[in-house]
């Protein structure tokens, strides 16, 4: 679509960078501004927010790693590829809230009502990452035989990401996208008339699986694998990412019922 936002001389700069900036600008706002209101710690909690941001890169791209270990272990030079990737977000989302666990706890903030102001901002900053997805060509969808399927044309975009050019795809970053954005808006309603702490980042934790899991039945970006079971159809097929999106909605039941009880 358009990979490079601005290109002046030598000097380019990445659509999907700037997107993946956007969001997480965005997110630390609402998250400052949302622990203030609170009358919680906001600099220091922004601050958290930062942190927590690069471990779930370095953790994304480790996952990405790990999953792909042979191909970087024929292929080393390839090895560089990963510091243009966003990387594997169920991974940088284990290795965040491992953190910001750890981070909290050291620094004594209330931990689950400062993740109740997470959930959202999560929500928005992907939102805007799957956006520049799009854009960038990666994370592409499947064949689609349907009057919104999207036709993109830049050999960049080929090269990088191996996209097909000319066939009409699901454009499922752009479905991730809005149902990420609704998301938000839902859990911010919600977060308005949360009944316990930790209410909001235990939806966000199912509502995301639910999306993800649905968006995955478009995706046409996998290797075969990427699934552990391969039907003869997306529908009947179930990959690796919707594993660990079940495994999420489960946690993210628990984590509800379980901090539901102890505040009561």
């Amino acid at each position: 679509m358009h990979p490079i936002l601005i290109r002046i001389g030598p000097i380019s700069i990445p659509t999907y960078g700037f997107m993946v900036a956007l969001g997480v600008a965005l997110g630390l706002w609402f998250l400052y501004v949302q622990s203030k209101k609170q009358g919680l710690d906001a600099s220091g909690i922004v601050d958290a927010g930062f942190y927590t941001i690069l471990v779930s890169l370095v953790g994304a791209k480790l996952i990405l790693f790990l999953g792909n270990l042979s191909y970087y272990m024929h292929y080393p030079g390839e090895l560089l590829s990963l510091a243009r990737s966003g990387g594997v977000f169920q991974g940088g989302l284990v290795f965040g809230i491992a953190f910001a666990l750890w981070y909290f706890r050291k620094r004594r903030l209330p931990t689950w009502k400062v993740a109740d102001n997470i959930g959202p901002a999560l929500a928005l900053g992907h939102g805007f990452g799957r956006i520049g997805c799009f854009m960038a060509g990666c994370c592409y969808g499947r064949v689609c035989d349907l009057p919104l399927g999207v036709r993109f044309q830049s050999q960049y975009a080929h090269d990088l990401t191996g996209i097909p050019l000319g066939e009409a795809l699901h454009p499922v970053q752009l479905y991730e996208a809005v149902f990420n954005f609704l998301n938000f808006f839902i859990l911010f309603l919600i977060l308005r008339r949360k009944k316990f702490d930790g209410q909001i980042f235990s939806l966000y934790l199912m509502f995301y699986s639910l999306i993800r899991i649905f968006t995955e039945f478009f995706r046409g970006d996998h290797p075969e694998k990427a699934f552990l079971v391969k039907g003869s159809s997306p529908f009947l097929s179930l990959s690796f990412p919707q594993v660990f999106c079940l495994v999420g909605i489960f946690a993210g039941l628990f984590l509800y019922f379980f901090l539901k009880k102890k505040s009561a």
